[in-house]
C-alpha cells in the first residue's frame, strides 16, 4: 500500500486506524435521520465528532439504506454545501458521501477532500470530475444494483462473494488510473450491506485480506447496520457492540479507515486492540 494517501489539503498517513465520524444531513438515514438535518445542527455535530476523535468527517446529503428514495441533485447541493463550508477549517479531511457528479464537483468547489462514491464513479462524468482536482481523495465502493432495489435479491456472486469484489474494484482501479488518477488517491470499500445477503457479509468480513493485494488503503463501513442486527437480534439503536466487534475484526483483517456513527465510543475500543497489538509485536 502506498504510503501517503493524497486526501485534498491533507497528506494521510495509515500507520494506525482511523475514525472517519458520519455526517447525515439527511431526514431518511437509517440510523439518524432528521438527527443532525439542519445546517448548524449538522456542522455542531461534526465539530462535536471531531473533539470525540474522528479524523475524517463523511457528510451525505442523501440515504444510501436499502429502499431509499433518490434525492433531487439541487436538493443534495443545497443540504451539504453550507455544511461543507461551515466546516472547512475544522482540522480534518471532510468527505463528501455521494455518487452524482454534480454533486462531486459542488463539493470539491466548496473545499470537500475526499469524494466516497459507492458507485464507484462509473456515473457519466464523475471521473471528469475528479480529474479536475488532482488532490482530491476517491473511495470507491463495491455495490450491486442501486440503494432502492440493492437488497432485494443479491446475486450469489458464484459463491464467492470477496472475489467477485476483488475483481470488481480491481477493474475500477485500473480503469481510473488510466484516466490519470493518481493511484496514491485511491481508497476502496468492499460495500458491506450493499447487495449482499447477511452471509454473504460475513463471508466477505472473515476474507477481507484478499483485498490486501489490491495495494490501496481499506474503508469499512459497518456501522449499526442490518448485519449486525440480524446476527445480535437487536434493533439499529443497540447495535454499538457488534459494530465495534465488526470494526475492529475489519482492522485485524486489514482496513485501515473505519466509518461509524459512534465515534468515540470505537475509538477507545480501538485503543485498546491496538496497544494489544503492539505488545504482541513486540519481541
Amino acid at each position: 500500500m502506498n504510503s501517503i494517501f493524497q486526501c485534498g489539503r491533507f497528506e494521510l498517513r495509515f500507520e494506525r486506524p482511523f475514525i472517519m465520524g458520519i455526517v447525515n444531513v439527511t431526514p431518511d438515514s437509517f440510523s439518524d435521520g432528521m438527527q443532525h438535518y439542519s445546517t448548524q445542527e449538522a456542522i455542531a455535530h461534526g465539530l462535536k465528532l471531531i473533539e470525540e476523535g474522528a479524523d475524517i468527517l463523511d457528510i451525505g446529503g442523501e440515504s444510501t439504506r436499502p429502499g431509499a428514495e433518490p434525492v433531487p441533485i439541487d436538493e443534495e447541493i443545497r443540504r451539504i454545501v453550507p455544511v461543507i463550508e461551515g466546516l472547512n477549517d475544522c482540522g480534518v479531511p471532510l468527505s463528501i458521501d455521494t455518487f452524482k457528479p454534480e454533486v462531486m464537483l459542488a463539493a470539491l468547489e466548496a473545499g470537500a477532500d475526499l469524494i466516497n462514491d459507492i458507485n464507484a464513479l462509473r456515473g457519466k462524468g464523475a471521473i471528469e470530475v475528479v480529474q479536475q482536482f488532482p488532490n482530491c481523495g476517491i473511495c470507491i465502493m463495491h455495490m450491486h444494483g442501486q440503494p432502492k432495489t440493492m437488497q432485494v435479491n443479491p446475486p450469489d456472486y458464484n459463491n464467492d462473494v470477496t472475489q467477485a469484489v476483488y475483481d470488481f474494484l480491481a477493474e475500477r482501479i485500473a480503469q481510473m488510473e488510466q484516466n490519470g488518477i493518481a493511484s496514491n488517491r485511491i481508497m476502496i470499500d468492499p460495500g458491506f450491506g450493499f447487495g449482499k445477503t447477511v452471509q454473504q457479509n460475513y463471508q466477505l468480513l472473515a476474507k477481507l485480506p484478499l483485498l490486501k493485494s489490491l495495494n490501496k488503503p481499506i474503508l469499512v463501513g459497518v456501522s449499526r447496520k442490518s448485519m449486525i442486527g440480524s446476527v445480535t437480534g437487536l434493533d439499529v439503536n443497540h447495535r454499538l457492540s457488534g459494530s465495534i466487534t465488526a470494526g475492529l475484526a475489519s482492522l485485524e483483517r486489514g482496513a485501515v479507515v473505519l466509518r461509524v456513527h459512534d465515534v468515540w465510543q470505537t475509538k477507545s475500543a480501538v485503543e485498546v486492540w491496538k496497544t494489544i497489538a503492539q505488545e504482541s509485536n513486540k519481541k
